[in-house]
């Protein structure tokens, strides 16, 4: 029976105009296009493989559909963006260099080496080509080799196997998983750009904590992040259900549920969080969506967070008198641990920082909270401190609780923390508001009615006025001005005494 393949008419309407542009030449859809439209799923981009050279048809099709065309990739490949429905559609072009089916025997993964002739795909002869029974592993969701050269053309395809698990809920197919394993020291061959892209996407899947898992039981763990083999194993004290190791993954596994448009399991934990958020929820999930860079979404990097909170534990282990294990700086060090790793992956350095500083910050919403609700100083300091990252330090401080107790969780311990961190939100949307506004005096100001010279104190005083503003505590000019002269008076007095 002749699988369906079903485009929205948008789309449909875009690859009939494709067709017509690319005239008399051979071309196929082929790749995840392919293979998206035939589960159903939302499809973000087009690959074409044409027999005819990317620079000769490229900028053509960029005229006729009013986009435009560059040289990308290897081996001659190209790229047009195109404007659609208000967003902007990548094609990517293909050079043919023999028969199709020879293509697609070069490719990857079955699921992704069948093709689509563009001229006739809406008519009776536009049957799939499928030589190597993609549509077979699709139906019994597989993800499964070409053949065992695949992976020492491109190393690469090691993590977009899992990747491809992650993102579409199949399993990897025996003799793929073992091929996978038995290659995984190829890895490092594979561009640091590429590796990171592929573990982003796996991150950005509900499915991060087991694609991580599968990683670490096929080697392939070890080898991108070589930082996490020190936890393996490494023993918590009795209050942690996990070893170091096994803590990492597993609060990688609570942010997979706990940041889901909707989960796959434990539902009453996602239930509990965005019902308490209420109204502030669609803020929170504006934050996770926004991306960092193309195609790497801020949860992504909260679940890299995650993953590395608690990398510094072996390192800083220490015993007391009293016999109880502490991990002195962890956050800490583990920040300078995550930037490295970061840096080393060739993300952004906004997006180092951001990771480091959820790790670095992990364990703020806790400390603020020992002697009952964080003041609101506190709070406003929390939201100034960690900036861009404060919503992820929210959401990972509650992985982290779970990721502690894991089966001994008790309701209300857990809903005692959702609520902290609503009352956070709620509380620090306050100060932060009025941090925006204008100050109320400026350094002009504060070096003319104190009389000192411009220097570190006119912007020790300055900030300090900006929490005070931001608190309540000073509400006019006036106020501002009488509590710059209490703070000099007060830090001067300290400074006499140290001399």
């Amino acid at each position: 029976m002749r699988p369906v393949v079903r485009f929205p008419p948008a789309l449909a309407s875009l690859i009939s105009h494709l067709a017509r542009a690319l005239g008399h030449r051979p071309a196929y859809l082929v790749g995840g296009a392919l293979r998206d439209a035939l589960l159903g799923r939302p499809i973000r981009d087009l690959d074409i493989a044409v027999a005819a050279p990317a620079r000769e048809v490229g900028p053509e099709l960029a005229r006729q559909l009013g986009g435009h065309y560059f040289p990308w990739g290897q081996h001659g490949m190209g790229r047009v963006l195109l404007p659609f429905r208000g967003e902007t559609l990548q094609v990517d072009l293909h050079p043919l260099q023999g028969p199709i089916e020879e293509d697609l025997r070069s490719r990857d993964y079955t699921i992704d080496a069948m093709a689509l002739p563009l001229q006739q795909w809406e008519g009776p002869d536009g049957a799939i080509i499928d030589p190597l029974g993609g549509l077979d592993d699709l139906q019994q969701g597989l993800v499964r080799l070409t053949s065992p050269q695949a992976l020492t053309e491109d190393p690469i395809r090691l993590l977009r196997g899992v990747r491809l698990a992650c993102e579409l809920g199949f399993r990897l197919e025996e003799e793929t998983a073992r091929l996978i394993s038995a290659h995984c020291h190829l890895l490092p061959l594979a561009a640091p750009e590429r590796q990171r892209d592929e573990l982003v996407r796996i991150m950005a899947t509900e499915r991060a904590g087991e694609g991580l898992a599968i990683m670490d039981q096929l080697g392939i763990l070890g080898i991108l992040l070589p930082e996490l083999e020190p936890a393996r194993g490494f023993p918590q004290p009795p209050e942690h259900h996990w070893d170091v190791f096994g803590h990492l993954l597993a609060t990688v596994s609570y942010l997979d549920v706990l940041l889901a448009h909707e989960p796959l399991t434990l539902h009453h934990l996602w239930e509990d969080l965005w019902s308490t958020l209420g109204p502030l929820g669609e803020e929170v999930r504006r934050y996770l969506a926004e991306e960092t860079a193309p195609g790497h979404p801020r949860k992504a990097l909260v679940k890299m967070a995650g993953l590395l909170h608690d990398v510094a534990k072996p390192s800083t282990r220490t015993v007391d008198a009293q016999g109880r294990v502490r991990f002195f700086g962890h956050d800490k060090v583990g920040a300078t641990v995550a930037a490295a790793i970061m840096a080393r992956l060739r993300f952004s350095r906004r997006q180092g920082e951001v990771v480091a500083t959820m790790v670095r910050a992990h364990l703020r919403p806790m400390h603020m909270s020992h002697n009952g609700l964080p003041t609101p100083r506190a709070i406003f300091r929390f939201f100034r401190d960690c900036g861009e990252a404060a919503y992820g330090v929210l959401l990972l401080s509650l992985a982290d609780h779970l990721a502690t107790v894991g089966p001994s969780l008790r309701a209300e311990e857990w809903l005692s923390h959702v609520q902290l961190v609503h009352y956070v939100l709620t509380e620090g949307a306050r100060p932060r508001g009025v941090a925006r506004r204008a100050r109320l005096v400026s350094g002009h100001d504060i070096m003319e009615a104190l009389g000192i010279p411009p220097g570190p104190l006119v912007g020790r005083i300055l900030r300090a006025l900006e929490e005070a503003q931001a608190i309540g505590q000073v509400t006019t000019r006036q106020e501002a001005l009488e509590l710059a002269g209490r703070l000099l008076s007060r830090w001067s007095e300290r400074e006499a005494e140290v001399r």
